[in-house]
């Protein structure tokens, strides 16, 4: 199942009934105390994560009279099919427990009127039958059914021992079911089973908090190692097992020795003990596996932010063998500030790991942040912006010019004052193919700069859907810093233009010494090596490529047409694998093949004119 929408009414800050869409990669963005970890938590309690508890101090201080608290979740990509029982599968369809838009729609709410009640009830907003007999029939009791199907004169053929059977069949003998978007109550009958079904589809929730000590005693670091100390104990199981029998056989043979000399003091004293051992040993317990670097230091004495990192690595891990373990679809990192301790380069990185993460089968990627130079790094459709209302109300801005206008004038976009020059790409992808390719050109021309970790240089995604829109509203204006915008020239268009044209025209005539680029190129793939993708893909497929990468070619196509139609790899798109392992792939023979070095190196020269 994949998040796609988050309901908080009367939740902290969030008075009334609020809702906040949710991407593959989703990123709140929003001042201190917005409410962003808000959301985080809720989800928290919603999954039944060990982290979310739910008190009486977390219902709204502005909220109504009803005095309850509601978190739901709104889910796509459902089961095709539910097995209640070994008699009986379903789907959420067939049992009209999809709301208006076919979504599953799950709201759990805890009555706050006299006192919290910490267990909760579950509810199903959805579209279903409310007429006379037709309604409320997921509460019902077998006989009860029954009971209704008889009064309709239902035929034999229906099975009187499945009750989903039966349901459908009520179901069926109305011309009009009166479909209502309504509470359907999952607490009784079969709604009950079908509701535990559902929860075995639920997504795994990663909850990764900025505010949490970061050592190698935390837990997700210790389970992901605890976990590496089982798996090696049993793969030597045999071994350990012949010297345990050993160590008892030894053991036993003294204890009987001592019992012997006993027996000349008290002979019968001796005769009633009996050696045996109480339990097995515990292997793992003996193995304390802990982290230390070439120098023996230990990770609790590294920086702040190198133990946040390698305890990101070991939460990842953890979330995946309990995905793997649960035998669930999908799971959600939920990753509080992750520039957290980190860096500007680091803060880079992390975030571009978190979008490659996001575009693996499965994975949603969810962050807060208040560091306004993040939003720039991440997809336009991504970003939510949480401004606070008065009496609890919460503003979230998503889309293209409200978001941006919003973000640009209330937190600014580029916080470093160091900065000199913005350089601009489409997407977070065109970053990956630069960083790759900027790292080659600096090992051959000194007189290439390093973009990514120059403080004098800002990047900033602008976002392919919404770039006119940044180009146009000119958001960047008040820093006052010249920009320099690299854009695919894609494919030419009926009348013979490009796609992004008429942006890059707006950016050159502005007159403030910034520059646009159109590629060359149809793409930044077009610029790779067909020895680099082969070098890339073919341990992954056990086959090599044979077409040509011209500069016109669609390589991605090219790439699944080769593959059957097969979009991902690993669960990874061709996009992500084009763009950072064949790049890194390439060097600068292949670049001067593609007779692409000469244009790269004009890219990074102008960004280095314009710094002082």
């Amino acid at each position: 199942m994949f998040l796609k929408e988050v309901v908080l009414k009367n939740f902290r800050g969030y008075k009334g009934e609020c809702r906040i869409s949710t991407e593959r990669l989703t990123a709140f963005i929003g001042k201190n105390d917005a409410g962003k970890s808000s959301i985080f938590d809720a989800l928290a309690i919603f999954f039944d994560h060990p982290l979310g508890k739910i008190d009486e101090n977390d219902l709204c201080v502005h909220a109504d009279d009803a005095c309850e608290i509601r978190i739901g979740c709104v889910f796509t990509s459902l089961p095709d099919q539910i097995i209640i029982d070994s008699a009986s599968r379903t789907s959420l369809a067939n049992e009209y427990l999809l709301n208006s838009n076919g979504d599953l729609e799950i709201h759990k709410i805890y009555d706050c009127s006299s006192g919290l009640s910490r267990k909760s009830k579950i509810v199903a907003i959805a579209n279903h039958p409310t007429a006379s007999d037709c309604k409320d029939l997921l509460a019902k009791k077998n006989s009860d059914l029954k009971r209704i199907a008889k009064s309709l004169s239902l035929g034999d053929d229906v099975d009187n021992r499945s009750n989903a059977a039966l349901r459908q069949a009520i179901w069926q003998a109305y011309s009009d079911l009166e479909l209502r978007e309504t509470e359907v109550k999952l607490d009784k009958e079969d709604a009950k089973h079908i509701w535990d079904k559902i929860s075995n589809y639920l997504p795994e929730y990663a909850l990764f908090r900025a505010d949490r000590p970061s050592t190698d005693e935390d837990t997700e670091v210790q389970d992901p190692l605890k976990i590496a100390i089982r798996q090696a104990i049993q793969e030597v199981q045999q071994e350990l097992d012949v010297v345990k029998e050993k160590v008892k056989a030894r053991a036993i043979e003294v204890a009987n020795r001592t019992l012997a000399k006993l027996s000349d003091f008290d002979d019968a004293l001796a005769s009633q003990l009996n050696p045996f051992f109480r339990t097995d040993p515990k292997w793992d317990s003996l193995f304390k596996l802990a982290l230390t670097d070439d120098n023996d230091i230990p990770i609790n004495k590294r920086g702040s932010g190198v133990r946040r990192l390698v305890l990101f690595s070991f939460f990842r891990a953890e979330a995946e063998r309990l995905r793997e373990e649960n035998n669930k679809g999908n799971i959600i990192y939920a990753v509080e500030e992750p520039e957290t301790a980190q860096h500007p380069n680091n803060q880079r990185k992390v975030i571009e790991a978190l979008s490659s993460i996001s575009e693996v089968d499965g994975c949603q990627v969810l962050l807060t942040t208040h560091v306004p130079a993040l939003a720039s790094l991440l997809p336009v459709d991504s970003i939510r912006y949480i401004e606070r209302q008065n009496c609890g109300d919460r503003l979230i801005s998503s889309g293209s010019d409200e978001v941006f206008s919003r973000v640009a004038s209330d937190l600014g976009i580029v916080p470093d004052r160091r900065a000199q020059v913005l350089v601009c790409v489409e997407g977070p992808h065109d970053l990956q193919f630069l960083r790759r390719i900027n790292s080659i050109l600096l090992e051959q021309d000194l007189s290439v700069i390093d973009i990514f970790s120059d403080p004098r240089i800002a990047l900033v995604v602008l976002g392919g859907s919404t770039l006119q829109e940044w180009v146009n509203q000119h958001y960047l204006k008040n820093l006052g810093l010249p920009e320099i915008h690299i854009y695919d020239r894609d494919l030419p268009r009926d009348d013979g233009t490009y796609k992004y044209q008429s942006s890059a025209d707006i950016v050159n005539a502005r007159g403030d010494n910034s520059l646009a680029f159109l590629t060359q190129k149809r793409e930044m793939e077009n610029y790779l090596h067909i020895d680099a993708l082969n070098e890339v893909f073919q341990p992954l497929i056990n086959n090599s490529f044979t077409f040509s990468v011209t500069d016109e070619c669609d390589v991605e196509g090219e790439i699944k047409s080769a593959l059957n139609g097969q979009a991902k790899i690993q669960r990874r798109s061709l996009k992500s694998w084009l763009n950072d392992e064949v790049a890194s792939q390439m060097n600068i023979d292949r670049l001067r093949e593609r007779d692409a070095e000469n244009e790269i190196i004009n890219w990074f020269l102008e960004i280095r004119q314009r710094l002082t």
